[in-house]
């Protein structure tokens, strides 16, 4: 029998962590090549992880809510040696990074074994998990190993702190800010900030702060889009599908990316380099209880206006039943986003890096709006009118191009026929 511990295998696509969502084991159970041992979730989607190996289980380093690294040991098994020739002869592929426990600390390169709740209590208390003596079976690092080596190293002297004279109030160097308690002035509550959440913070953060955002906004009249909406709506329920107001954007927005490319395109600054898409695949925000998820339709510009309300609709139920795949939340040249279905009106969407450009549209409401006939007469009627916005990047694109963009939507929901004889 030799003991072997499996990580967190490599996913692809810029993936370095996930977060788990359910262990599918217990310890001491037999497992075979293949058989679905983790769930996890990465950038907003599950995966199932299979085991690399046949085997059983010695020790469960992860639980529910534990934030794993790639390369991070997650499952001790003992395999038998000769399901271990088998495994690893020539050609064969496990399909997971595979290492050795090594209890050996000589090797500082080595992966130490521990679980994600002992690796964040050596961050949060500055101790070396090379550093410590394991007691653990396999050579483990447990918790307690940790907070022993800590009360080790709080027995030695500390330098004293260094204080940057120029800093405001004399705030020590990189001393980090802390927040204060805030249950000293009454009941608090404290929440995991992890999974979809936590994606979508990390990716926000990187567009806000790299991303020089612009916004221009206007209004579009859908009175007649909504009539030709209402006239068509149960034919396409009747196929599966539901004909939204943005199923019509997403065709309005394909037109208005072939006429001006630069929408559909990412800023590559290391290589000084703007990468056109010639390809219209548009990802649409997606309100769950779980978060906020972008699955993309894909070829919008090759696809009908039945086809895409019935895509829509399925990846919209998949979305919120926590069913949608990574696949299909990849690839996207542009983002949709409509709060008018939640009765928002004008507002500024942040940008989904590393797209350059994002459409959002309120709710369409009955107002008072001046309309001229042929004769050029005026007149105050009711009409439909519904906020739109567009957020760009001011690196790529410039305000004028943003606004003859916009003017190629606004055309298009305003007026169906000029919706279907521009589509391309």
């Amino acid at each position: 029998m030799t003991i072997k511990s499996f990580s967190m295998p490599d996913l692809g696509e810029g993936i370095h962590e996930a977060e788990v969502l359910s262990v599918l084991v217990e310890k001491g159970a037999g497992v075979k090549e293949g058989e679905v041992i983790l769930e996890v979730e990465t950038d907003k989607a599950a995966v199932e992880i299979p085991s690399p190996f046949s085997g059983s289980v010695v020790e469960i380093l992860v639980g529910p809510g534990d934030i794993v690294q790639v390369g991070e040991q997650m499952i001790v098994f003992e395999v038998d040696a000769g399901l271990e020739a088998l495994e690893t002869k020539p050609g064969a592929d496990t399909g997971a990074p595979e290492t050795e426990v090594v209890p050996d600390r000589a090797d500082r390169k080595t992966q130490v074994p521990a679980s994600p709740a002992t690796r964040r209590l050596a961050r949060e208390l500055g101790v070396d998990l090379h550093s410590v003596n394991p007691t653990g079976s396999g050579g483990i690092v447990l918790a307690d190993d940790i907070r022993k080596a800590a009360e080790g190293a709080a027995e030695q002297p500390e330098e004293e702190a260094v204080v940057d004279p120029s800093a405001p109030f004399g705030i020590k160097e990189q001393e980090p800010f802390r927040l204060p308690d805030f249950s000293a002035w009454g009941e608090i509550e404290k929440q995991p900030f992890r999974s979809i959440r936590r994606a979508t913070a990390a990716l926000m953060t990187r567009s806000w702060s790299q991303i020089p955002h612009v916004t221009c906004q206007d209004t579009v009249d859908i009175t007649r889009l909504e009539e030709f909406r209402q006239k068509h709506a149960a034919e396409i329920e009747a196929e599966g599908g539901k004909l939204s107001m943005t199923v019509f954007a997403l065709k309005a927005v394909a037109t208005a990316l072939k006429n001006f490319p630069l929408f559909n395109s990412t800023l590559d600054l290391e290589a000084q380099e703007i990468i056109i898409k010639h390809y219209f695949h548009i990802g649409v925000a997606v309100d769950t209880e779980h978060g906020l998820m972008v699955p993309v339709i894909r070829d919008v510009d090759r696809k009908s206006i039945k086809e895409v309300a019935i895509e829509l609709h399925e990846l919209v139920n998949k979305a919120r039943e926590r069913g949608v795949s990574r696949d299909e939340l990849l690839g996207g040249t542009f983002t949709i986003t409509n709060a008018g279905a939640m009765g928002g009106g004008f507002f500024s969407p942040i940008i989904n890096y590393p797209e350059v450009a994002i459409l959002g549209l309120g709710q369409g409401r009955m107002q008072p709006a001046v309309v001229t006939d042929k004769n050029g007469t005026h007149e105050i009627v009711p009409r439909l009118i519904m906020p739109i916005v567009l957020s760009f990047d001011h690196r790529v694109v410039d305000g004028g191009d943003a606004i003859r963009f916009l003017k190629v939507i606004i055309d298009s929901l305003g007026d169906p026929d000029e919706l279907l004889i521009t589509m391309i």
